[in-house]
């Protein structure tokens, strides 16, 4: 699939009116340490070269309040992403500012919801601890295991909302023309990153719309597809995040997203699985509106 983005020449204070840095980190205890001792039993056992075989044991064993920690984690870094755009290789993703408030609610939700299960897991650690001695028999080592307190410090949740820079805005003392230099620079980071942004929307809308006609597809036997209310919500949050991150208000940009809107709204699973006629017709619109999509070459 080829791109041809023609996005007008955008001012830093564009974007920096209409969009923030958004900086999400959270870390969890894996709860996993490398027996040096079993690594060398390992290697002994086998005549092979020392340092060619690692054991690595879970110090809890499938201690489920950490899995679920661990899966939830996991599950917010993906709610994170879909709800942002790539801006910068430092893990900092730009958040169109019509989007903050559901953002914002969302996390501080999710958040709440990582320290509750943190919390039940710290309830549990002792008598977990304890049940080790038993799972890993003698690989246990007490001494390998943090103090409650210690382990505490290992459990975090931190988002940080910083404004997009201002490419007019070089307070350090230098000359004029390399502030004009740098700024000229940054403008042009600025111009790259706005396309980095607005390319990361449009592909993934075009993937999850590619995946929806498929399954309003009926093969050649007559069998159809399967449909998913999951896939229809997706396609209604990128249409969102699309008309969030229409900096410049390009029109063309406004009718493709009000094409696809008005195709599913009030549309529902049940309807496109009681009616061919219905499923037919989404998929037809569907594949019309895609195609008018300025940043896909269909």
């Amino acid at each position: 699939m080829n791109f041809e983005l023609n996005t007008p020449e955008t001012s830093a204070p564009t974007i920096s009116s209409a969009a923030m840095l958004s900086e999400l980190s959270i870390s969890v205890w894996t709860g996993r340490k490398k027996d040096k001792r079993a690594s060398d039993d390992v290697t002994t056992q086998s005549h092979a070269a020392k340092g060619v075989a690692s054991v690595n044991k879970k110090l809890l064993g499938d201690c489920e309040e950490l899995v679920s920690i661990q899966k939830f984690a996991s599950n917010v870094r993906t709610v994170h992403y879909a709800s942002t755009m790539p801006w910068s290789d430092t893990g900092m993703r730009l958040l169109p500012t019509a989007q903050y408030f559901k953002y914002h609610e969302q996390m501080t939700q999710l958040q709440n919801e990582f320290d509750r299960l943190v919390q039940v897991f710290l309830d549990a650690y002792d008598w977990e601890v304890m049940q080790a001695q038993t799972k890993l028999g003698s690989l246990f080592i007490r001494d390998e295991y943090p103090t409650l307190d210690s382990l505490r410090d290992k459990f975090g949740f931190r988002l940080n909302y910083i404004p997009v820079p201002d490419a007019g805005d070089w307070r350090v003392d230098m000359g004029n023309e390399t502030q004009n230099a740098l700024r000229s620079q940054y403008q042009k980071f600025y111009g790259e990153q706005m396309e980095r942004a607005m390319r990361d929307v449009w592909q993934r809308l075009h993937d999850e719309l590619k995946r929806f006609i498929k399954q309003l597809d009926v093969d050649a036997s007559g069998r159809k597809g399967k449909i998913y209310q999951s896939t229809m919500d997706h396609v209604m949050h990128l249409l969102d995040m699309m008309d969030a991150t229409n900096f410049t208000n390009d029109p063309t940009l406004q009718l493709s997203q009000a094409k696809l809107r008005q195709t599913l709204t009030g549309l529902t699973p049940s309807d496109l699985r009681g009616s061919d006629m219905v499923r037919q017709a989404t998929k037809r619109d569907l594949e019309e509106a895609i195609k008018s999509l300025p940043s896909l070459d269909m």
